[in-house]
């Protein structure tokens, strides 16, 4: 198996969509709104959740990447700049630890049929790998502290604290949200060492 991880470009916009829209549905999320408030959806995308990811896309560093199984789209991660992601800057509930300007994971999709076959491992490694490339001193992360209990389907793109530890994340702090009743932590990844400071 070949994984490969890529910036969601308008080229892979298509990509994109068959890891989160497969049906192309307008009401679906987009995976924008996580990150953008009603007022930035509509800024961006005349108030289409498509139109504004699609903007998202055409910027100089998008931010989400996109991951390939031997070709084939089946992961996809929402990852930048905290201050570019608007529901964190104005969140009354995951605060900012401290003044380094980390990027941050908010979203992790893996498509049906392609769990537990190390893909978000992947994804997350190319998450990081793309952050890296972009000089970010720290990526963070907001996922729940499962503590051995089931976790909501529809709560389940925050991750979970084992997922980041896998790929060298540690906890550094707790917010005050919460996903699935369950408390949802601040897990940090310093960059420094694969940037070779």
């Amino acid at each position: 198996m070949a994984w490969e991880t890529h910036p969601v470009t308008p080229d892979r916009f298509e990509d994109f969509a068959d890891v989160i829209n497969p049906n192309r549905r307008a009401t679906h999320c987009w995976c924008v709104s996580h990150r953008l408030r009603a007022e930035d959806i509509a800024a961006l995308g005349g108030g289409s959740r498509e139109g504004a990811m699609r903007a998202l896309c055409d910027r100089e560093v998008p931010p989400e990447v996109v991951t390939y199984l031997d070709g084939r789209p089946v992961g996809w991660c929402n990852i930048g700049a905290r201050a570019d992601n608007p529901r964190l800057v104005h969140s009354t509930k995951i605060h900012p630890l401290d003044d380094l300007p980390v990027w941050s994971v908010v979203c992790v999709v893996v498509r049906g049929g392609h769990r537990k076959q190390g893909g978000t491992t992947a994804l997350l490694q190319g998450a990081v790998a793309y952050a890296v490339s972009h000089s970010a001193p720290a990526v963070e992360a907001y996922p729940v502290d499962t503590e051995g209990k089931r976790m909501d389907t529809t709560m389940a793109f925050v991750g979970t604290r084992a997922m980041f530890e896998r790929v060298g994340f540690e906890v550094v702090g707790e917010t005050e949200a919460t996903a699935s009743g369950m408390r949802r932590l601040v897990m940090r990844r310093m960059l420094s060492r694969e940037r070779g400071l």
